[in-house]
């Protein structure tokens, strides 16, 4: 019997965004969302998300876009799980490729799995992701890549109701190509087989639009997105109704 799982949209606004552009995308995309069954997570840059939280008048949540490795102390430039909860904000992303891959930044499988554990033991929920590079697909690698990717994190983490994993293949991220509805299906089916738990949902990033979004979500492994460039205009409505 195949298991029920509420369909999840998250929308990552990166490194974008004014304040004010950010309000007037509450006002204009965020507030205008309605759905009763599914959840749904913008993330802003960290500075703009407790305004971004105070202005959402609907059922829709924040999520930082990091999180630091430890508590509170000296740890200059970080944010502590502590100042997450005390916001009351419950949603954080880590491993997006962009923290994985950039050169300057380069976190490793081991260090994003040990802050998505001190996150989630703390009572925080995490969208975790994973996904290979063009030259990893081409070259037959991905199932190894995304196994290396979360062994780390299968290994220290008990508590799965607060995980939701976000496969996103780096070669379609901001770049207009998406995966076929065939092919992310064979990878979100392989990356169920890895999982403990057949209840977490995985969602597919990666130049999601709202013309593709209703075929990749019939995909009986696809439980939602994450999704990028169309989550900073009204597309995202479009997404998000794909979904209901």
């Amino acid at each position: 019997m195949q298991v029920q799982r509420k369909r999840f949209i998250g929308g990552n606004w990166k490194s974008n965004n004014t304040l004010a552009k950010s309000l007037e995308l509450v006002d204009s995309v965020v507030n205008k969302l309605e759905f009763d069954n599914l959840d749904v997570v913008v993330s802003p840059v960290s500075l703009h998300i407790v305004p971004v939280q105070q202005a959402i008048k609907n059922n829709v949540q924040v999520a930082l876009q990091n999180i630091g490795h430890k508590g509170f102390g000296a740890f200059t430039g970080e944010l502590s799980f502590e100042h997450v909860k005390d916001l009351k904000i419950n949603w954080v992303i880590l491993g997006h490729s962009e923290r994985r891959r950039t050169p300057e930044i380069q976190e490793s499988e081991e260090f994003i799995a040990t802050k998505a554990a001190l996150a989630i033991n703390n009572g925080l929920s995490v969208i975790f992701c994973i996904g290979e590079t063009i030259q990893e697909m081409e070259g037959k690698e991905t199932q190894t890549v995304l196994e290396k990717q979360l062994n780390p994190l299968i290994a220290q983490v008990k508590d799965w109701s607060k995980v939701v994993v976000a496969y996103e293949p780096v070669w379609a991220i901001g770049t207009g190509k998406t995966a076929t509805p065939e092919y992310a299906e064979e990878i979100h089916a392989n990356i169920r087989k890895l999982l403990p738990d057949q209840s977490i949902r995985i969602l597919y990033g990666g130049s999601v639009t709202k013309d593709n979004a209703a075929v990749l979500i019939g995909q009986p492994n696809i439980d939602g997105f994450l999704v990028g460039g169309a989550s900073l205009k009204e597309d995202f409505i479009h997404i998000v109704n794909a979904c209901k």
